[in-house]
């Protein structure tokens, strides 16, 4: 693409594809089924039209908001990414200094690659973290306590994966296979990436699952790790088993992974502080609503009662402004920030989000509003 400047999320991407070997590409860049779920993501952001206005004094525009009870410079936060340190060398390390910069939270994932004690050692302020409910209830209750104990104040708990989803791009590259044509094929696509080999396979090691090296036997064979991962999933979890996890944890509770009004008013009840209206990025079941076209219902229904926050298609600071308007408090993002990672390092990672807060700032004063909490439907052209 001969990028010299990378300006969006799109630009990211393009780096990170040329960068990463193929199958951890199509891992970060892929969705389930046919990725119909994760185009609608973007289109229907896309769909959504402003209102702009004109003569308005717009001299102060403030972006600052307050996510799960922290003041952040922007009402954005870095959506949990598994393996994101086989994406950029020690990634989530990366990642937390470029939200700490940015003033804005960031999510570890209980599959990341750096644990939660170097993560904390690179942040110099809180960050959230998140986790799966899986079967063996001691592995949880030790992670939160571990969580807790590195500072950690907010937990995003992710609820929308009983079962991966199915990813067929991960299949086409041999990923969940064994045997020599699968090795050959992840080796040829090795190969022709070695500046990725040297930077992040040898000087980023250990290329492990941080946070779970006590409980998978090799830690460092995603085969083995996914065999346990698979194993520990629980199908059988319900609302009930929420209320475990809340008595354990005295710090804010995020739901992530609501698609329904009735699943957004069963999260309140069950004690969440907030929840985060998510498809997984069209990762587990394709054909299911964009969270954008789900968001205003939930936003409406339980609002009022409990911080919404939007997860899956923000590409742009004018697509967090879309989602404020149609009842958000705050977004996520994912793939974009492990895009501007791996094309461009932290670095990128620091110019996206200052683009992502540079194009909100524009949005908002062309719409004629100066402070988030302002930010409403009024704002959105109907017509």
């Amino acid at each position: 693409m001969g990028l010299n400047y990378p300006a969006t999320a799109s630009d990211y991407r393009h780096l990170a594809q040329r960068r990463l070997p193929r199958f951890l590409f199509d891992y970060i860049d892929g969705g389930a089924g046919d990725e119909l779920t994760l185009a609608a993501n973007v289109a229907d952001f896309a769909a959504v039209r402003l209102r702009q206005r004109v003569l308005v004094d717009v001299d102060r525009i403030d972006t600052a908001a307050t996510l799960a009870g922290e003041a952040c410079a922007m009402p954005l936060a870095l959506a949990p990414v598994g393996m994101a340190g086989m994406f950029a060398r020690r990634g989530e390390a990366q990642a937390v200094r470029a939200a700490n910069a940015a003033r804005v939270p960031y999510t570890l994932s209980t599959v990341g690659i750096c644990p939660l004690a170097e993560v904390a050692a690179a942040s110099h302020a809180p960050f959230w973290f998140q986790l799966y409910m899986i079967r063996d209830r001691e592995v949880i209750a030790a992670l939160l306590e571990r969580a807790w104990s590195v500072g950690c104040r907010t937990l995003v708990f992710t609820v929308d994966l009983p079962l991966p989803g199915m990813r067929h791009r991960d299949t086409r590259n041999g990923v969940p296979a064994r045997g020599a044509r699968a090795a050959m094929l992840k080796a040829r696509q090795l190969l022709v990436r070695p500046g990725w080999i040297w930077n992040v396979a040898l000087r980023g090691r250990p290329l492990r699952f941080g946070n779970l090296v006590e409980q998978v036997r090799d830690a460092s064979d995603l085969r083995a790790f996914w065999a346990w991962v698979n194993a520990q999933f629980d199908a059988s979890v319900t609302w009930r088993d929420i209320a475990w996890v809340r008595e354990r944890w005295k710090g804010k509770l995020l739901i992530k992974g609501i698609l329904d009004v009735e699943d957004a008013r069963a999260a309140v009840e069950s004690g969440a502080d907030g929840i985060v209206v998510s498809n997984h990025g069209g990762r587990q079941l394709d054909s299911v609503a964009s969270s954008i076209a789900k968001l205003p219902a939930i936003a409406q229904a339980v609002g009022g009662k409990t911080d919404v926050l939007l997860d899956g298609g923000v590409r742009s600071g004018t697509d967090i402004f879309k989602a404020l308007a149609l009842g958000a408090r705050g977004v996520l993002i994912g793939r974009a920030w492990v895009w501007a990672l791996a094309g461009a390092g932290e670095s990128g990672l620091r110019d996206l989000l200052d683009t992502l807060r540079r194009e909100l700032v524009l949005a908002m004063t062309l719409a004629g509003v100066t402070r988030i909490a302002d930010i409403d439907a009024r704002h959105l052209d109907r017509n």
